[in-house]
């Protein structure tokens, strides 16, 4: 059973529209190579050019910010949901 990585609307392009998909790896990062060989251009928008989450960019394990737990080394298991959330800014003055 692979992991269920949940895609946030601006991404779904890279995943022919599909909010939902599958992928394997080890790591959150190994998931995130998985995505990459199966959605071409999605690392991109998920991780910056040292390969870190980029700064405006969440993602959930399970409902756990992996920030507080091993960023990208954070083990992941078959059956686990991984949520890609943009972060949002801004508002009203």
């Amino acid at each position: 059973m692979p992991v269920n990585v949940k895609v946030p609307t601006p991404l779904r392009k890279f995943t022919a529209g599909s909010e939902t998909v599958s992928g394997t790896g080890a790591t959150v990062g190994a998931l995130i190579e998985d995505l990459e060989k199966r959605h071409a251009g999605i690392r991109e928008r998920i991780c910056d050019d040292q390969g870190r989450v980029r700064r405006f960019v969440n993602l959930y394990i399970n409902g756990e910010d992996i920030r507080f737990l091993q960023q990208l080394d954070t083990k992941v298991k078959d059956g686990d949901e991984i949520s890609i959330v943009p972060a949002i800014a801004g508002g009203r003055r």
